[in-house]
């Protein structure tokens, strides 16, 4: 099954997070914080949006910054994704 987003909707599949802190403390799953960098999986057309032209910046494969708590999470084919509207993503990661 493949996700197609709508309007200024982008589908993003976070990268794991980091197991082990720099000194070599490995951390349990609870204390793990929820990861901020994600790869574009897909992304909407753009077009009107709230009644504004929306240009879409992202693109399929770039790595991105998300906002902590953004989005909508979705499990599909047992892989885990998360929709997000454009705006929500702060940074291209290069």
């Amino acid at each position: 099954m493949t996700i197609k987003p709508l309007a200024d909707r982008v589908v993003l599949k976070l990268v794991e997070a980091e197991e082990t802190t720099k000194s070599g403390i490995i951390l349990a799953g609870s204390a793990k914080e929820k990861p901020q960098v994600a790869e574009v999986i897909a992304v909407g057309p753009g077009g009107i949006v709230d009644g504004k032209d929306v240009d879409m910046y992202v693109e399929t494969g770039d790595r991105v910054l998300t906002s902590k708590y953004s989005g909508t999470e979705v499990k599909i084919d047992d892989v885990e994704y998360t929709i997000v509207r454009q705006s929500d993503i702060l940074a291209i990661v290069e």
